[in-house]
């Protein structure tokens, strides 16, 4: 097996930064490249998780401030609508229909 930092496919930059050219579709010399190159996204997807996470929790504290607001401006709202039902009435029965024997509700 060779190293990654002898295939060709494999440069080292000036601030020691390497970068793989290879595809795992086309390009790939050795099978354990593919190996490593599952590593390396793994690795890649990991960092971005942790950025995200990152800033999720910075996010936080504003996310909170917000949803009080929401919250509070939902319960203003509820309670400026409440004059428009009257609590003294008992609740109306929709969903039954009335008896013939009534008069009063045909």
């Amino acid at each position: 097996m060779i190293q990654c930092t002898q295939c060709e496919l494999c440069e080292i930059g000036p601030d020691g930064r390497r970068v793989f050219k290879c595809d795992p579709f086309s390009n790939i010399k050795e099978p354990e490249c593919v190996a490593k190159w599952q590593l390396i996204r793994l690795d890649m997807l990991l960092v971005s998780y942790q950025s995200m996470m990152r800033w999720q929790k910075e996010m936080e504290p504003m996310q909170r401030k917000m949803m009080k607001y929401v919250d509070r401006e939902m319960n203003d709202i509820d309670e400026s609508d409440k004059w428009k039902i009257d609590e003294d009435e008992p609740p109306q029965d929709e969903g039954k229909e009335p008896k013939p024997d009534d008069p009063g509700k045909l």
